[in-house]
């Protein structure tokens, strides 16, 4: 496994390979950046309210050029440089963008889905979406089913009665949730049942991530049907996982599952 020691040149590497748009059926316009080489395709999925320039966004598609190897990063609609209002999105809607964009860029083919926070919900719902092509996943401290334990009863009465809430954050702006988003997170809950995935699947996670609870990562596991399921724990991690030694983890994990495909 390469060492990231001294990597922000390579982080920058996606300034060389422009923004595309990819117009959606309603004429939104979503922006991604696609990367051709070998498969499966590496697709990095941001969290809520997030983008693709975040920095193991950019650390993937750096290590997957210097491995010659395809990846797709991209902004969920209402995010990012896509077009679109934050508000208007939801979990079904964020799924399709990126279901959307894999079937532009990589029509056949294996995909590797790698999600952080939410975008590891959105990574195990495109990999049932596309079961018969999902070559592997992995969740960077993964949040599947955060509508459901992640908010208080006062906060889902306000939900209901206001339609939004609003909630300081510790990573810029406030954030915003609404009732749309959060119906449309309940309807796609996971955990309850079997999650019917067959391909090896890897989760890293922080156990003193603050906002996702690593049992959380467990539960899913549990969930799973494929046997091939690995989570390594960071005793210290956080949730943003973006640490040198965090980084190089991740990579560790997709060369895993890319050796030999």
């Amino acid at each position: 496994m390469q060492s990231w020691t001294n990597c922000h040149h390579k982080i920058r590497m996606t300034e060389d390979c422009p923004i595309s748009r990819f117009a959606r059926p309603d004429g939104t316009g979503l922006a991604y950046r696609f990367l051709p080489g070998m498969g499966p395709l590496q697709v990095f999925l941001p969290g809520y309210m997030s983008d693709m320039e975040g920095s193991k966004a950019q650390a993937v598609f750096a290590h997957a050029r210097e491995q010659g190897r395809a990846c797709l990063l991209l902004d969920y609609s209402g995010c990012g440089s896509s077009e679109g209002h934050f508000e208007d999105g939801t979990l079904t809607l964020w799924r399709d963008d990126v279901l959307a964009l894999i079937d532009h860029v990589w029509p056949e083919g294996g995909i590797l889905p790698i999600g952080s926070s939410m975008g590891g919900w959105i990574a195990l719902l495109v990999g049932l979406a596309r079961a018969d092509r999902a070559a592997g996943l992995i969740g960077i401290a993964a949040a599947p089913d955060f509508t459901a334990w992640g908010f208080t009863e006062e906060q889902k009465q306000r939900l209901c009665t206001e339609g939004r809430i609003v909630e300081p954050s510790d990573y810029g702006d406030p954030y915003v949730t609404t009732l749309a988003f959060w119906e449309s997170g309940q309807a796609n809950q996971l955990l309850g049942g079997e999650i019917a995935l067959d391909c090896p699947v890897r989760f890293l996670h922080g156990q003193a991530d603050e906002v996702v609870p690593w049992q959380i990562v467990l539960r899913a596991g549990a969930c799973l049907r494929s046997a091939a399921i690995q989570t390594v724990l960071i005793k210290d991690g956080d949730h943003r996982l973006s640490r040198e030694s965090d980084i190089a983890l991740l990579l560790g994990l997709i060369d895993g599952l890319t050796e030999g495909a």
